[in-house]
């Protein structure tokens, strides 16, 4: 059976740690002396008192958290920091209806980026703030970040990190899960706080330049001005977008061996990143020509917003300094392509990931190699390491998953109304977490609130599914789940 009483206690404690993240908000509100005071306070006696029911009613709960706990327990945590988060602005009246709100808060969390708020330069400090710190605080996990802080309330912890953790390949690089979750978690930091400081250096205000830093290396996308980094016309910030993007697409344990054991080497033999760095390359490689060839850009600006693209699209980030619904179609279908794959398994980003990528071509290789040699052995390995028959067919059942995901989403939306273009890059969008769409009535740098409320829903729950990996919250509607063992 499941062990309710435990989800309910793990549950409450970590809506005090929202509790917490959102107490951060409300100092930054009362700095500021803006309207959000009210909302944020409300909101976080509301969340404590919750998280103290939950907390009170599992007090007696054993210890023993099964799979199907783990499963259970993480979708319902994102969900509900999702309905939590969200009291801000329907308190405050800054977004005035659940549909919206609720929208808003989960493509923070799964760091898809997509708003529906029109004009957010409108909003308070520390809303904003509370916006970007969503998308931090999904970039690595919630439950994984209560496994670094303060392990002894999440039981099973390493049932949960596979529920939670992104990838084919769990990125587990010490015996105690606890151990690993500090490591990488000190990567996230380091690269956040170096973000921060750059972007000050490089002319941002020490708001602007946390809240960025926030949200790039968590490759959420949320901004705080209407035209995102392009409101700042600065080559330097630009540039220094697209450094920290791409580490942030490159897998933590990778980065952590790298920046704080010595092995840069390890970096540039390790497959997935050179599918990565070189799929990025490409797709920069073309835009360029396009741009140059159709949008008659300079060579320096063309390469600049090219390659920031491109990192934004592959590392599902969503920034943006440039309006790319402007640009030739061709270059819609690369930066679909970026956007499909996303970046390396054990990253911030979403996306179908690199490291599946890199097995699914390995897989085809081989296929067309036993045509030729029938009963020839040819074993699939990356990194030294064999991928296992099972471990191919998990890959090719996500794949389909995500596809048959994705196509519903888009045969929904065009019955809806929405146009195809739009629909179907929205669907993607959502799907691999990456905030912007392309096209011309809902395009890279526009809102979302013109979609119907249905439609919004739908996309709420394609971004959760993303940001799990589909499988996490699939399971949970199989009959199998619910039956008594």
């Amino acid at each position: 059976m499941l062990n309710k009483r435990l989800i309910f206690k793990i549950l409450g404690t970590l809506l005090w740690i929202e509790g917490a993240f959102m107490t951060l908000c409300l100092i930054m509100a009362l700095c500021y002396g803006e309207s959000d005071i009210l909302p944020f306070a409300i909101t976080i006696i509301a969340t404590l008192i919750v998280g103290t029911a939950l907390r009170l009613s599992g007090r007696h709960a054993s210890s023993a958290l099964s799979r199907r706990d783990a499963y259970l327990l993480v979708t319902v945590v994102w969900i509900a920091f999702a309905v939590f988060g969200s009291l801000p602005f329907l308190i405050g009246g800054y977004i005035n209806n659940v549909t919206d709100a609720f929208f808003e808060t989960m493509s923070g969390l799964t760091t898809t980026g997509a708003t529906c708020i029109d004009h957010v330069e409108g909003l308070p400090h520390g809303l904003l703030f509370w916006r970007s710190m969503t998308q931090w605080i999904g970039g690595l996990g919630i439950v994984f970040f209560t496994i670094a802080v303060i392990p002894s309330f999440v039981g099973g912890s390493v049932k949960v990190f596979a529920a939670e953790a992104t990838g084919p390949i769990k990125s587990k690089m010490h015996p105690r899960l606890t151990t690993t979750a500090k490591a990488l978690w000190g990567v996230y930091l380091l690269l956040t706080a170096a973000c921060a400081v750059l972007f000050f250096v490089f002319g941002m205000s020490p708001f602007d330049a946390i809240n960025y830093s926030m949200t790039i290396t968590a490759t959420g996308g949320f901004a705080t001005h209407d035209a995102s980094t392009g409101y700042f016309h600065n080559a330097a910030i630009d540039y220094t977008a697209i450094a920290f993007m791409f580490m942030s697409g490159v897998s933590f344990a990778l980065l952590y061996s790298a920046l704080f054991k010595g092995k840069a080497r390890q970096l540039f033999r390790n497959a997935e990143f050179r599918f990565y760095a070189i799929l990025t390359l490409a797709a920069t490689a073309f835009i360029v020509y396009f741009l140059l060839r159709y949008n008659h850009y300079s060579l320096g600006y063309a390469i600049r917003v090219a390659l920031f693209q491109t990192v934004s699209f592959i590392t599902t980030t969503g920034m943006f300094n440039e309006d790319a619904a402007q640009w030739h179609h061709i270059t819609w279908v690369i930066l679909s392509l970026c956007m499909f794959f996303g970046s390396c398994a054990g990253s911030t980003a979403g996306g179908f990931k690199c490291a599946r990528g890199v097995i699914a071509l390995k897989v085809l290789r081989n296929e067309i190699r036993h045509m030729l040699h029938p009963n020839a052995m040819l074993p699939v390995k990356v990194n030294d390491s064999t991928v296992h028959t099972t471990a191919q067919i998990t890959l090719m059942a996500f794949f389909l998953a995500y596809i048959t995901l994705c196509f519903t989403a888009y045969f929904i939306m065009i019955l809806a109304g929405v146009d195809s273009t739009n629909s179907l890059t929205i669907a993607l969008s959502c799907g691999s977490n990456v905030g912007p769409t392309l096209g011309l009535e809902i395009g890279p740098t526009m809102s979302w609130s013109i979609l119907p409320a249905g439609v919004k829903w739908l996309l709420s729950g394609l971004m959760l599914m993303g940001r799990l990996e589909i499988f996490t919250i699939l399971v949970i509607f199989s009959p199998s789940f619910w039956k008594m063992q």
